[in-house]
């Protein structure tokens, strides 16, 4: 039966951390080898880990230098055929692992199969599904995302993709789809794996403005490569364009409404379609500049409740 490596890279998140060690634990899937690597933690954490011990493969406390390296190091002692991390304040939703490894199975060609998710706050009440697509290469080049804690795949891929890029703060999963990519096949399973929390702490809130940085590092990376040159080259403008929108989106979500404005506005010269398919990036940015950005918040509040209603 096939091993399955998780790696649950963690700092001062001992508010979420037990329920992400528990839906490792509560999977039933029999051969799991669970990899908790934290940051040195100060809020109680270390007491959570501890009280599982017993029940981890590997666990460790010590400073290190941010996700990537963190992860990195749980990947060094990883020994499954198959790998994921998941977030400490993300969780896995019931026979994730199970129907993960049925798809590696059935489908010995595939390098990485990736579900849908569910958008959880922090009392982890769901208010969205996020419900992706197949992509392509071209699809990631032009930030197609898709939601990292839904994510499993092969460790000989990710050893010929050679781990995460420390360079990379905020984007570093999308930088390692897109090098898994180029090893085979990725697929897209229409079935719902996990959860991604969102919270004031969270970097992609906390942080959000830096995340456009990493679009644009990966464009770089993308056109010094010798095979993902020529295909971006196809996809020049659209690539181009999305990067501009991702950071729009982040801008914002970061309180920058007019550089979003702007982000966005570039994303509209360069390729239209791109910017128009994210309208609402529009909208909200210039709610926030003309001061309504209350009517912004209680549009999104209402959504949230019609989700949690229907």
């Amino acid at each position: 039966m096939t091993l399955v490596s998780i790696i649950t890279p963690s700092f001062n998140q001992a508010a979420y951390l037990e329920q992400t060690i528990q839906s490792v634990l509560n999977q039933d899937y029999p051969r799991i080898e669970h990899i908790v690597v934290d940051g040195g933690s100060t809020d109680g954490s270390v007491e959570i880990i501890k009280r599982y011990g017993d029940k981890l493969a590997y666990w460790v406390s010590e400073k290190d230098r941010g996700q990537a390296d963190a992860i990195n190091k749980g990947f060094a002692h990883a020994t499954g055929d198959i790998v994921a991390w998941l977030n400490s304040d993300d969780y896995y939703l019931a026979g994730t692992v199970g129907a993960a490894v049925k798809v590696f199975e059935e489908h010995p060609e595939v390098v990485l199969a990736y579900g849908n998710m569910l958008a959880v706050d922090e009392q982890g009440k769901t208010f969205n599904t996020l419900t992706y697509k197949q992509l392509t290469l071209e699809d990631m080049l032009c930030f197609q995302i898709i939601g990292q804690p839904a994510v499993f795949m092969r460790r000989s891929a990710l050893q010929a993709a050679g781990g995460l890029d420390p360079v990379f703060h905020f984007m570093l999963d999308h930088h390692l789809w897109i090098r898994i990519a180029q090893q085979g096949k990725i697929l897209h399973v229409d079935q719902t794996w996990a959860a991604a929390r969102y919270h004031a702490e969270a970097k992609n809130i906390a942080r959000a403005a830096e995340f456009g940085r990493d679009a644009f590092r990966i464009l770089d990376f993308a056109m010094q490569d010798k095979t993902l040159a020529p295909m971006l080259a196809r996809v020049s403008r659209r690539a181009r364009a999305s990067a501009n929108r991702v950071d729009s989106r982040y801008l914002l979500d970061g309180g920058q409404p007019a550089a979003a404005l702007s982000a966005w506005t570039r994303a509209l010269f360069i390729h239209p379609p791109t910017a128009l398919a994210r309208l609402n990036i529009l909208v909200s940015a210039l709610l926030n500049l003309f001061g309504l950005g209350r009517l912004r918040s209680t549009i999104l509040h209402w959504r949230e409740s019609r989700y949690r209603t229907h």
